[in-house]
């Protein structure tokens, strides 16, 4: 297991990372909980790198969608905001950056789920348009084009944010 953690660890908590805009290490601990006991399902005809970020990749969608998470998104401790302060040199700018993310996360769990399942493949887990085929045993073309519609969408809706950048520049 300790092979499986040090060749995985660094995409894991990428994964992680790119989902919920912050490293948790529950999370991570709980992909190789998940990962060990199902080691047995795990299929040689699947690369095995991509078969633990697509467990990562589930588990940090349940974790969005869970009741912990919400209430962890509406409670930040006097202690997290420090530590923050003295991670950065300019607390302002890492809050702005926090902020974008947590923006930017709920706008794609708010897409259709087809064009959520592929822009989260696609973006975050770095899947080439053949995989998702693949994956979701669609027509590569019907991935390209819900790729698109998905960008389209983001970027109609996170509009704001591109024009808060020209004003702040």
């Amino acid at each position: 297991m300790k092979d499986i953690i040090n060749k995985n660890s660094y995409k894991i908590r990428q994964i992680i990372k790119n989902f919920t805009g912050e490293y948790n290490e529950d999370l991570e601990q709980e992909v190789y909980i998940k990962t060990y006991k199902n080691l047995d399902k795990y299929s040689e005809k699947n690369k095995f790198s991509q078969w633990i970020c697509t467990i990562a990749a589930n588990l940090c969608r349940d974790y969005l969608r869970s009741s912990k998470f919400k209430i962890a998104q509406n409670s930040t401790s006097d202690e997290e905001i420090l530590n923050n302060i003295k991670e950065t040199k300019n607390p302002e700018i890492q809050y702005t950056q926090k902020e974008r993310q947590k923006i930017i996360l709920k706008e794609i769990n708010a897409l259709p789920k087809k064009m959520k399942e592929v822009i989260i493949l696609y973006e975050f887990e770095d899947y080439s348009y053949e995989k998702i085929s693949q994956k979701l045993k669609i027509p590569e073309g019907t991935v390209k084009s819900r790729i698109n519609n998905a960008r389209k969408i983001l970027k109609e809706k996170l509009s704001f944010l591109m024009k808060e950048d020209n004003e702040n520049d």
